[in-house]
């Protein structure tokens, strides 16, 4: 049996019936669970908790959703002017949350979360519009298996399962090691299509300490199990990097591993990653400050900061040091006169250079100022 058939039986089956290999143990917040039916958080695996990084009124596509307890989970934290998505492959999975959906909807006084067919790693493909389109024209031959590939590219462009840029949050519970390793680039390429602009991923699941043998790969029910489809602590980054992420934390490291096999130690993390810095770099004479407390720091752009040092940096990379994963790091200093987006110039972002008082002041700058009060009400001296 191949990898892939190998996932989908072995989820299809735990759909069914309960299978505690399948998952670690997670603390849920028991204030979400009580309106979820027992049988969704029976069937239901993961190896972590994504929605603690959700915040009310987001939009939240969850991939490989299963029987939906992190969407239901999710719809309490975002709230009724929040939307969540589901995504899932196996039909079983998606009846019990189906199913369960209009319950939970009940007893929260909201409905804002639906559930689609497809595969993480093509978010753009509605199988269920697919489906259809084969029962309309079934392949009997090459030529129709060849115009089955144009109708599904038709439908990627003209009836996406997930839209370009329209999710706040991309939230996903030990699922990402289940996807075959040549499709995994495609996969976090995926994750950051369909977040806007300032979205962020958040994203539970296993990885090892070590890079995982070939004889381990092959073996299907350790992969179904999400152990050999794991990527290494490096490598998992390292894609959201290579994907055109930013900020890319840890925000959860579990020290003690949850499985060892063969001496590799396999384990639980959560990492929340941005999607943001892409654009062109403008000079508008401002600077940044590094507060500390390391020496220095470098960003996803290989810019170093060193501690206490005005630094310059574009109009782009002063945004994003303000927000995100970055907020409360960096003392902002503005030019004492604004140069106007329209009239910034290119900058060089490749460069890095300090940034004297006197390019934010104004090099004629010589004002004489009275004292103020500046902390809290209490003069300074």
């Amino acid at each position: 049996m191949n990898t892939r058939s190998s996932v989908e039986k072995r989820y299809a089956d735990a759909a069914k019936q309960s299978e505690a290999a399948l998952c670690c143990p997670v603390d849920y917040d028991p204030q979400y669970l009580k309106v979820i039916p027992e049988e969704v958080i029976e069937k239901d695996y993961g190896c972590g908790d994504p929605s603690k990084w959700l915040k009310e009124g987001e939009t939240v596509l969850d991939l490989g959703s299963g029987t939906g307890k992190i969407c239901f989970i999710a719809s309490q934290v975002v709230g009724a002017s929040g939307k969540v998505i589901g995504v899932d492959m196996t039909d079983d999975m998606l009846e019990v949350a189906t199913r369960n959906a209009p319950i939970v909807a009940e007893r929260v006084g909201f409905e804002n979360v639906e559930f689609r067919k497809g595969r993480i790693q093509d978010l753009a493909l509605d199988l269920d519009l697919l489906g259809e389109a084969l029962r309309k024209q079934p392949v009997a031959d090459a030529n129709d298996f060849l115009k089955l590939d144009e109708i599904a590219e038709e439908l990627r462009i003209k009836q996406p399962l997930v839209a370009d840029d329209s999710i706040d949050v991309v939230v996903s519970n030990c699922v990402l090691n289940l996807v075959e390793p040549e499709q995994k680039p495609k996969l976090f390429q995926e994750i950051f299509r369909v977040l806007k602009r300032g979205g962020r991923a958040v994203i539970s699941d296993i990885v090892s300490d070590e890079a995982v043998p070939e004889s381990m790969r092959a073996d299907s029910h350790l992969w179904s199990g999400c152990i050999s489809g794991a990527l290494s602590e490096e490598a998992f980054l390292q894609a959201f990097e290579t994907a055109g992420f930013y900020g890319i934390e840890l925000v959860k490291f579990e020290t003690e591993p949850w499985q060892t096999v063969e001496g590799i130690e396999f384990r639980s993390v959560t990492v929340q990653a941005f999607k943001g810095k892409q654009g062109q770099c403008f000079e508008r004479n401002q600077a940044v400050v590094y507060k500390g407390p390391y020496k220095s720091v470098l960003d996803d752009d290989g810019h170093r900061y060193d501690r206490g040092v005005r630094t310059a940096v574009c109009d782009k990379t002063f945004q994003l040091l303000q927000s995100g994963p970055y907020a409360g790091q960096f003392a902002a200093l503005e030019p004492l006169e604004e140069v106007a987006i329209g009239a910034a110039v290119p900058y060089n972002c490749a460069k890095n250079s300090r940034r004297h008082p006197k390019e934010t002041k104004g090099q004629d700058y010589d004002a004489t100022t009275e004292a103020r009060n500046c902390i809290d009400g209490v003069e300074c001296c």
